[in-house]
């Protein structure tokens, strides 16, 4: 498995390219992007200077943001198919194989009609990455108060979200596992064991609060291993399965982090090595 890092959790890191300095500094092998940042690196530098900046850190781009909005109009949905068309073309070319999105867990809409109009979308996305040889991977999101945040639930929990995945129809179609949400919908380490590996495009690693679960907030997580979940057995049944792709920190907090960058990431990497020593992986 590879140790790599989201924005979340590093403060205000800069620039892509600082981005990668600051990973590669503190043994971290890969970093999520937004499209928009791939394609701004490789105007800067080319894209054989784009990969060569990569190949000097000995990083690589885990995964890149959908820039896709389907959750909303269908304007909004179509809008954005001519950028994912871009993005992937530049992340495909930097190496990228994933892109990722998350599903909220409610919904004002019609659920039923949403979920109509959500696969159709998604499927629309998945082609359009399949083409440049990339994956989708969708993102369950689990704490409570997002799921009674709309007037009617969607899909919240691990099953749902395979069950999903098989009516979308897509190979290049998995899941993205974060830590926080296998938690807070009470999933085990026997559901990750369940699963074979290609079913997993993207991993993310964080912590939470010891307050009861129906309780716990999305944007007040914990660094890894500073919290209440059972990361060793997450990384455990992901090894099981041979799982070998990136597992992100994500660490969303109520307020901007404001510790210097290097002290985050030299705090990361101490919880990485931990961890990952614990798990035997």
């Amino acid at each position: 498995m590879q140790k790599g890092l989201t924005r979340a959790g590093v403060g205000a890191v800069g620039s892509l390219e600082a981005f990668i300095e600051l990973a590669a500094a503190y043994g971290f092998t890969s970093v999520d992007a937004a499209g928009e940042e791939l394609v701004g690196l490789v105007e800067r530098h080319g894209q054989e200077g784009a990969l060569a900046l990569l190949r000097e850190h000995g990083v690589s781009i885990g995964s890149m943001g959908l820039v896709v909005e389907w959750r909303r109009t269908e304007a909004e949905f179509r809008a954005g198919l001519s950028l994912l068309a871009q993005h992937a073309a530049v992340a495909s070319a930097l190496g990228c194989t994933r892109s990722c999105t998350y599903i909220l867990p409610s919904t004002d809409e019609n659920p039923a009609h949403f979920l109509a109009i959500a696969t159709r979308r998604l499927r629309a996305c998945a082609e359009i990455l399949g083409a440049f040889g990339m994956r989708l991977g969708l993102e369950f999101v689990g704490p409570h108060h997002l799921r009674e945040a709309g007037r009617h639930p969607f899909i919240w929990d691990l099953h749902s979200t395979l069950d999903w995945i098989t009516a979308i129809g897509k190979d290049n179609v998995g899941l993205l596992l974060d830590a926080f949400h296998w938690y807070t919908t009470g999933a085990t380490v026997d559901d990750i064991r369940a699963l074979h590996s290609r079913q997993i495009v993207h991993v993310h690693i964080n912590d939470a609060k010891d307050v009861p679960v129906s309780e716990v907030r999305d944007n007040d997580r914990l660094f890894p291993g500073e919290g209440v979940i059972n990361l060793v057995g997450f990384l455990r049944a992901l090894a099981d399965i041979g799982y070998d792709g990136p597992v992100a920190q994500e660490v969303l907090t109520p307020a901007p982090l404001t510790e210097d960058s290097r002290v985050l990431a030299a705090r990361s990497q101490a919880a990485f090595a931990r961890l990952f020593s614990a798990a035997g992986v």
